[in-house]
């Protein structure tokens, strides 16, 4: 579904809506009905035989719930959107729905702790079977796939190192080989970057995140081409079942119409406090997409708006220097989500990635020493003045 409007700005607020459907309410009212009545037996057989469009029963489609889709479908310039219960939800439907048994999986090499956990047992309940890669080079990707590759699967930036990993090489690659590439685009929001634009075939967002983007909603989406679409709705979604209410929905709608804002002020923040991080003595490596001094800096702003508003950073010093510093702050709260209009910290080694076996932890570059900062809207020089005190205290 193209975009109806030229600026992502406008596009935001107004896409989505039908004003047929929405009864003249300038907001989307919340369809809160688990089932809908047909006028005829033979329009029932109709709905469920595909013959005519319209609502059967809100696991497979709710009006509020469409319009978060359409929207979402417009803003990632995709043909449909499919909304979750999580983000988790729409990982593990869009990857079931792409393999069999024995089939291979190429990652990149940071994945975030939960889609690990999910791949781990796919490999052990399935024998799928898995290779990680930092998609550093063409010859790189293509030493890894095999003729069982079903789906190529990336992160960029990854969670929590921020690598990048160039979308557009990927997809050329894959193209050759007829193979699907997925992408998290979580970090991001379609506001920053855009995957399907970029070759790919599938995005996906924890809506719970900067969608949202105030902490009081968990979903998912997934968008990509209709036919895959289609056939995760009457698959994937339908039969497990991991379908968003359509309150979650609405909450989703409402935080969208701010997304813009909210991002730029994200980034803003995060670019104040990157230079402050980096002067720091008790701070070793920073990791920003949008740092020069970043190794991937060229694909940061080749296929990246803005830097996002995500930084990690090492702490010089252990893993109990790292703790200490974390219960050390004053007002910014230690928690594992992002995105949020609160600034959030967490210890990825104890905490997201603690699902990862130690040794694949080490090798994504998820040292005990490492910290990830979700920034939030609040004033820059308040979150960094939270941050000195706590390092000073090392």
């Amino acid at each position: 579904m193209k975009k109806k409007y030229k600026h992502f700005e406008t596009a935001v607020i107004h896409d989505g809506y039908d004003d047929k459907t929405m009864l003249g309410s300038l907001t989307p009212p919340i369809f809160q009905t688990s089932t809908y009545t047909f006028d005829s037996a033979e329009q029932g057989e109709r709905r469920f035989s595909g013959e005519e469009e319209g609502y059967m029963y809100s696991r497979l489609g709710n009006p509020t719930v469409s319009v978060l889709e359409e929207k979402m479908a417009a803003l990632e310039n995709g043909e449909r959107g499919l909304a979750f219960s999580s983000g988790m939800a729409a990982v593990s439907a869009v990857l079931i729905a792409l393999t069999k048994a024995n089939d291979h999986i190429l990652c990149s090499s940071g994945l975030y702790g939960c889609t690990f956990g999910l791949l781990a047992m796919m490999e052990e309940k399935y024998h799928i079977s898995l290779d990680f890669s930092d998609m550093n080079t063409e010859e790189d990707v293509r030493s890894r796939i095999k003729p069982e590759t079903a789906v190529i699967y990336v992160e960029t930036p990854i969670n929590p190192t921020m690598q990048l990993i160039d979308l557009q090489m990927v997809a050329k690659i894959a193209k050759e080989y007829d193979i699907p590439v997925v992408v998290d685009n979580t970090f991001s929001s379609p506001y920053l970057q855009q995957p399907l634009e970029l070759g790919c075939d599938v995005v996906i967002h924890s809506a719970t995140k900067y969608i949202g983007g105030h902490g009081d909603v968990i979903g998912g989406l997934a968008i990509g081409r209709k036919e895959f679409m289609n056939e995760v709705a009457a698959t994937t979604q339908k039969d497990v079942g991991g379908v968003m209410s359509p309150f979650d929905a609405w909450l989703l709608i409402r935080g969208l119409k701010t997304l813009p804002v909210r991002m730029d002020r994200h980034c803003e923040n995060a670019e104040k406090l990157l230079e402050q991080l980096k002067a720091h003595p008790k701070v070793g490596e920073v990791y920003y997409p949008h740092d020069a001094s970043n190794l991937h800096y060229s694909i940061g702003k080749k296929q990246m708006k803005k830097g996002g508003g995500m930084i990690s950073f090492e702490i010089n010093g252990t893993k109990r220097d790292a703790q200490q510093f974390l219960n050390h702050l004053y007002f910014i709260k230690i928690g594992v989500s992002l995105g949020d209009a609160q600034t959030l910290i967490e210890h990825p080694a104890t905490m997201t990635h603690a699902v990862v076996p130690d040794e694949s932890r080490k090798k994504m570059g998820i040292t005990d020493q490492l910290i990830r900062l979700s920034v939030g809207l609040e004033a820059w020089e308040d979150i960094w003045e939270d941050l000195e005190q706590a390092l000073d205290q090392l």
